[in-house]
């Protein structure tokens, strides 16, 4: 079982080395917001539904970044403008979510 999750860690730690830098910050900045919606459930600050919004929000967001890629050659500056402002949007939201006065 840890080996899976290994390999699994090897696979994405190469597949960021073989992308361009602007694609790195696009992958960091979806594992970093990732890990907040994670770390917000865990902790009681977002409850199940809020977790649920921020996670579909966030495969908007992958299934956008999927689809300009599938054309070939790779992203657009516009691509990577709307990618960034769906990332920022999401990030405030996010914020607000976890500084609301709801919890579990």
């Amino acid at each position: 079982m840890r080996n899976k999750f290994i390999f699994a860690g090897i696979a994405g730690l190469s597949a960021l080395a073989l992308a361009t830098p602007a694609d790195a910050r696009i992958n960091q900045r979806q594992s970093r917001q990732q890990t907040r919606i994670a770390n917000g459930l865990n902790s009681g600050a977002l409850t199940p539904r809020e977790g649920a919004r921020l996670e579909r929000r966030e495969g908007r967001i992958d299934a956008y970044e999927a689809r300009s890629r599938a054309d070939g050659g790779g992203l657009s500056m516009r691509e990577r403008y709307r990618l960034g402002r769906m990332q920022n949007r999401t990030s405030r939201a996010i914020y607000r979510q976890k500084n609301d006065a709801q919890t579990q």
